[in-house]
Order: C-alpha cells, then structure tokens, then sequence
C-alpha cells in the first residue's frame, strides 16, 4: 500500500470506537441476505438480529473495545454521553426484537427479516446521532434512522392505518429536516464549520448575530419534530395509532431517547453562550408540550393514540431538563429517557399482545378484565402504568422527581409548579387503564386470549423488573448519567 494512501487512513482506534454501529450493519445487511433465500417461518431472523444487538451492546462497554475520544476527524466522539445514550437505544432495539417475534408470527407477516433489518438499521443511525460531533454527522445520523423509522411505520403493507401513519410520519418529517438542514447551511454560512466544538468557540464572540438566531431556530424545529414537542407534535397521536404496535413503542423510546441527545449536546455545548436568548423558548416550549399531552390524552379511548399524546407529555417533561440548562438537569434528562423507554416498550408490548390479530382490540375498554383473564400480564401492565405515572419505587417517579429538582436548582419554579399539575392531570387518564384491568367485566368478544409467547414474556419482564429497579435503587443509574454528563462537550 503506498505511504501516502496509509496514511491518510483512518487509525483502527477510530473503527473500534464505531465497533457498535459496524456491527449492527453488519448484522443488517446479513438478515436482509437472509430473508432473500429463506422460505417458512422467519424467526430465527429476528434471533439473530437479537445476537447482533446483544454483540454491539457488548462493542459499547466502556474500555473493554476502546478508549473514549474522538475519531474520524473529529466528526464523532465516544464519551460517557455517547456510551449512555448508545446503550439506551440499543436496549430499547434489543426489547421491540424480543416482543416482536410474537407479534409478526401472529400476524402472519411473511416478510418478518425485513422488520428486525430496519430496526437494527435504525439504531445505526440513532448510534450515530448520540456520538456525533458534527451537524453533517447529525444529519446523516438522523437520516438513516428516520428512513428505517418511516418504512417500520407501515410495515404491514395491506394495512390501510399502517399506510396512512407512514404517509404522515414521512411527510411531516422529511419537512422537519429540511429546517435542520436549512439550520445547519446557516451556521456553516456563519462560522465557515459544522464541528460542534468551533461552533462553541465562535459563538462567545457573535453573540448578537441574528444569522445564529435563526440557524438555532431552525434546528430547534427539526429536532422539535422528532421528539414530538408543541407546536410539532401533531403526527405523533396519529402515527402511533396507526403503526403496528411493537414498531410505535419502538419509535416512542428509541428515536426520541437519540433526537434528545443530539439536542442536549447542542444546547449545552454548542449553544450555551447564547443560552439567554433560547431559554424562553425552552420554558414556553416546555410548558406547552405538557399541556396539549395531557389534555389530549384525557379525550382517548383508543390505548395507542392515548400513549401517543402520553410521549408528546413526557417530551415536555424532558424538555424542562433542558429548560433548566445545567449539568444536573442533563444527568435527569438522561436517567428520565431511560426509565420511559422501559416502561413504554413493556406498555406498547402488553397493547399488542391485547389487541390480537390485526389489533381488532385497541380501546380501553378492551383491557377490562386482563386481571381476571392474564393476571402476571396484567400486573406488569400495572407496573408500567404506574411508572408512566411517577408512582414511587418505579423509575417513573424518581425521573420527574429529579428532572424537578434540576428546574427547581435553576429557579423555573413556576415551570415546576406547572409540571407538577400536569402530572397530576395525567394521572386521570392513566388509572383509567388500571379501572379497565381490574374492576370491570370483560366484553364476550375479548374474553378469549391465549397465553403470551415466551419472547414476548420475557421482553415485559425485562422491561417490568429494569422499571422497579430503577425506582427501587436509583442511584447506580444516576451517577453512571452524572459522570456521563460532566464528559459531555
């Protein structure tokens, strides 16, 4: 190999350090070859993109493959922010596979290679997203986990709810990152880079520029979309609705869990020495999201779509964290995110299990008399509700009550007071799901329910048993997240 060529190449340090995301391709690309020549039953598929997950996850460890640090020139960094957020979305592939395999045997869907390739091809992207360290790795990043995201939406072809969530989901968001990207030729425009780290060092000097102002918006609104908060939340209710139950948990927790890390590494790194001129936009933001959640939600009788308002809530409590803009309201954002993708996934599972085949069975009153007729189902369902609740010993209530704190340290004690009364609003609705479960008789139609499929147990145990010990010993996590937060740059 000449000199010249050798050298420009990147160390093997910098593949290591990307080790996760070359794995999850890697096993991509090998399902998608797979599902080419295999006839039958297609679930050893989803197992072996569940090997790919587990390997990647292991890629993640912090030290065991490779040191933090940057890599690619600078375009991507590994730290402990990074580790975090990587090891969040994969959890949240690693359950949406395992309740899957159920699901798509269930709905006798023959294409079932295709449905585990996209989620591993979006977690590719979600990876990518939380180590970026550049707007064009952002976007690329943010790209090919849409892309993925956009196909798992109407994954089931004859379904016309799956063709008309995708539709909306793909419109709506090829729209939104338009603005990044318009955001991201502005900055570049501005400061002549898209490194995060030279965008930092510009901005102290350039504070009153109205350019920066209006690249930050726009990124605001791209990102705003994929998190789902007000005034952009208007697909989320209908895409969740309409998508098959495994893929909307999956899009409830894993693409969110990264569009909020790329938005936290932004405005706290990047964007922090203009933070007087976002922070209005946060608080206003904030408080709005909570609000058209929770009173949204309280009109449903449709389980998906009252989850669906649910997560456009829970972004609002999020964005409080960052609202508070300190270290510590990164470190609650953080173990928030990953408590919620627990106890969505389990929710979004037990839904699908209920609803049988073609999810004929999706209203809240479908759910009367799971106690009676799945009791461990019903009680995991209870767990996840709870937790979606802020009800102490589960990782729901230790999330608000940290996030809180943050905006309390920070003197929004308004937004907190507020807060605090959306969660109260929430609860409403939220009990209404427990009501069905236990103290109401069960419809003729929906007495008949079959056990649940060992894969789909062992995903809302998993789920069940990483809520309470979230909320039972909270602080393992949550100084994993502080540590990670002070390594966030």
């Amino acid at each position: 190999m000449p000199a010249d060529l050798a050298s420009s190449m990147p160390p093997v340090a910098d593949y290591l350090r990307l080790l996760p995301e070359i794995l999850l391709t890697t096993f991509g690309i090998v399902v998608m070859m797979l599902e080419a020549v295999s006839k039958g039953k297609r679930t050893y598929l989803g197992v072996i993109s569940l090997v790919g997950i587990a390997a990647a996850l292991v890629a993640n460890v912090p030290g065991l493959i490779s040191e933090s640090g940057p890599a690619f020139h600078d375009m991507v960094i590994l730290d402990g922010y990074g580790i975090f957020f990587r090891t969040v979305v994969m959890g949240v592939g690693f359950l949406s596979t395992l309740a899957s395999l159920s699901y798509l045997e269930r709905e006798d869907e023959g294409q079932g290679g295709e449905f585990y390739a996209l989620i591993l091809f979006s977690l590719v992207g979600q990876c990518i997203m939380v180590t970026a360290a550049d707007l064009i790795m952002v976007f690329i990043g943010l790209e090919i986990s849409s892309i993925a995201t956009y196909i798992l939406a109407g994954f089931l072809r004859d379904d016309r709810r799956n063709n008309e969530a995708a539709l909306k989901y793909f419109l709506l968001g090829s729209f939104a990152t338009a603005f990044l990207l318009y955001g991201t030729a502005w900055i570049f425009g501005s400061v002549g880079s898209t490194n995060l780290e030279a965008i930092r060092k510009w901005l102290p000097e350039n504070q009153t520029s109205a350019i920066m102002a209006v690249a930050v918006a726009l990124i605001f609104v791209g990102l705003g979309f994929k998190v789902s908060v007000a005034p952009f939340q208007m697909w989320a209710p209908d895409v969740y609705q309409g998508a098959a139950a495994p893929a909307s948990g999956f899009m409830s927790a894993g693409p969110k869990a990264a569009a909020f890390a790329v938005f936290f590494r932004l405005f706290m790194t990047s964007f922090l020495p203009i933070h007087e001129r976002w922070a209005w936009l946060m608080w206003g933001c904030a408080l709005g999201t909570m609000c058209i959640g929770n009173l949204g939600a309280l009109l449903q009788t449709n389980v998906k779509r009252m989850l669906g308002y649910s997560s456009i809530a829970h972004a609002g409590y999020v964005l409080v964290a960052l609202a508070a803009a300190s270290s510590i309201g990164v470190s609650a954002a953080m173990f928030y995110l990953a408590s919620y993708a627990l106890m969505n996934i389990g929710a979004f599972a037990v839904i699908g299990y209920v609803a049988s085949r073609n999810e004929r069975f999706v209203r809240i009153e479908d759910l009367a008399g799971l106690g009676r007729r799945e009791p461990a189902t019903a009680a995991l369902l209870s767990i996840f509700v709870f937790s979606l609740i802020g009800v102490p010993l589960t990782g729901g209530f230790f999330g608000k009550f940290y996030v809180f704190q943050a905006a309390l340290n920070s003197h929004l004690v308004w937004l907190t007071i507020l807060g605090l009364v959306n969660s109260a609003v929430a609860a409403y609705y939220y009990l209404k799901i427990i009501v069905a479960i236990y103290m109401r008789e069960p419809e003729v139609a929906t007495m008949q329910l079959e056990a649940p499929p060992v894969s789909l147990r062992l995903a809302l145990w998993l789920s069940a048993i990483g809520v309470l010990a979230l909320g039972l010993f909270p602080s393992a996590l949550l100084q994993f997240a502080t540590s990670s937060a002070t390594t966030l740059r």
